[in-house]
């Protein structure tokens, strides 16, 4: 085994490469280990150049997160496979929310599979954000070296190195910025940075999934939002004297661990409970469709164990002929977690409902899954996800 210590490096085989990322947790505070792709000048391209718990497989899978729990992270690397483009992969570990220091970090380790180790000592480092190691390309060879550079202000300026902007979530302040004596001279504008925003997720073909593993605090109250394009009169529809209001209604099904089973939706006035079985409300129905912030659908986190898994779906109830009128989109919201979105106008079903998330407890996780499969009502929905229920004609 060769021990590597800051600054020193090892050549690396250019095959499928495992590296485990151990050390040991903070109490109240998480670890977040993510791998960034950059070009020879360090930076990276775009959001696909980042590997982190929202995005576990990048660069076609030559670059995988493939475990992450307290303590411990795996990846998977394969270095002949990331492209001409990447030159480097660096690992990196940061402190969610800044909430402790890395000297709060009592060990810290690297273990690339065929014999090197990386011990990063972390004793009086005040930083809450470190670059742990790259891989580099070095005249037609790849090697290994231990970094081990902190950076004081977090996930930002670590991001801000390898030349991504990190998106402001709406409503945080703004520094009003200082004024200058005088106007700077005209230049041509510059490339757009790419922006990778760590608080939200969207859910697509190409990335149908996600998996949020249970933090110390638990998942809290998770809310699914429905939002769509209302539509409305406008100009054009007054003229013609229309209004095209489009109305959604939001709605799950649900199966408990225990075996019961049901549905949460406006239809039949089962809003359901949140403090009791099945632990999930829908917060009223907007029959308008006149409400800007949609519909929510609550979820007691703090009862997840309890559940097995929750088909989130939409039906239109009055106004749209079809999903891609409507524009809709589903964001799930889980404390401590990025937003996660599934928009509805990607495909156009000619059917009034949709299935579009489910939601499935794996051991103990939160397993986010894109379906946006269209059907003709309830009972084609249930039959299609095995939930074997009786289903009869309900007055609206």
């Amino acid at each position: 085994m060769k021990i590597l210590v800051p600054g020193g490096n090892a050549p690396v085989a250019t095959g499928q490469l495992r590296v485990d990322i151990s050390y040991s947790p903070i109490p109240g505070a998480d670890l977040d280990i993510s791998a960034f792709a950059l070009t020879a000048a360090g930076k990276v391209r775009g959001d696909d150049d980042m590997c982190f718990y929202g995005q576990t497989d990048i660069l076609g899978g030559a670059v995988q997160l493939t475990a992450s729990s307290a303590g411990h992270a795996v990846f998977i690397i394969d270095l002949g496979r990331v492209g001409p483009a990447v030159e480097k992969v660096a690992l990196t570990a940061t402190i969610y929310e800044n909430r402790a220091t890395f000297d709060r970090v009592s060990a810290l380790a690297l273990v690339l599979a065929g014999g090197v180790e990386a011990q990063i000592s972390t004793r009086g480092m005040n930083e809450t954000a470190l670059i742990l190691g790259e891989f580099y390309l070095r005249q037609g060879a790849w090697k290994f070296r231990c970094v081990a550079q902190g950076f004081a202000g977090g996930l930002e300026p670590l991001a801000k190195h390898f030349g991504v902007d990190i998106a402001i979530p709406s409503g945080a302040p703004v520094q009003n910025p200082i004024p200058s004596p005088s106007p700077p001279a005209p230049v041509l504008p510059a490339a757009p940075k790419p922006t990778i925003s760590l608080s939200k997720v969207t859910l697509d073909k190409s990335r149908s999934s996600i998996s949020l593993e249970k933090t110390s605090a638990g998942f809290g109250e998770i809310r699914v939002n429905l939002n769509w394009n209302h539509g409305g009169s406008g100009l054009l529809g007054g003229l013609l004297g229309k209004c095209n209001a489009i109305d959604l209604d939001l709605g799950c099904l649900f199966e408990m661990q225990d075996g019961y089973k049901g549905a949460v939706q406006a239809l039949g006035k089962s809003f359901g409970n949140l403090r009791e079985e099945p632990y999930i409300q829908l917060m009223g129905d907007d029959r308008t469709g006149s409400v800007a912030g949609g519909e929510w659908l609550h979820i007691n986190g703090h009862k997840w164990s309890e559940v097995k898994r929750i088909l989130v779906f939409a039906f239109i109830y009055d106004g749209a002929p079809n999903w891609k009128a409507t524009d809709g989109v589903v964001t799930i919201y889980v404390p401590g977690q990025p937003e996660i979105e599934v928009r509805m106008n990607e495909e156009g079903g000619r059917y009034g409902m949709c299935a579009i998330a489910l939601l499935e407890n794996v051991n103990g996780a939160v397993k986010v899954s894109r379906r946006v499969d269209f059907h003709p009502g309830h009972e084609e929905m249930d039959r299609t996800y095995g939930w074997g229920m009786c289903w009869k004609v309900a007055v609206k």
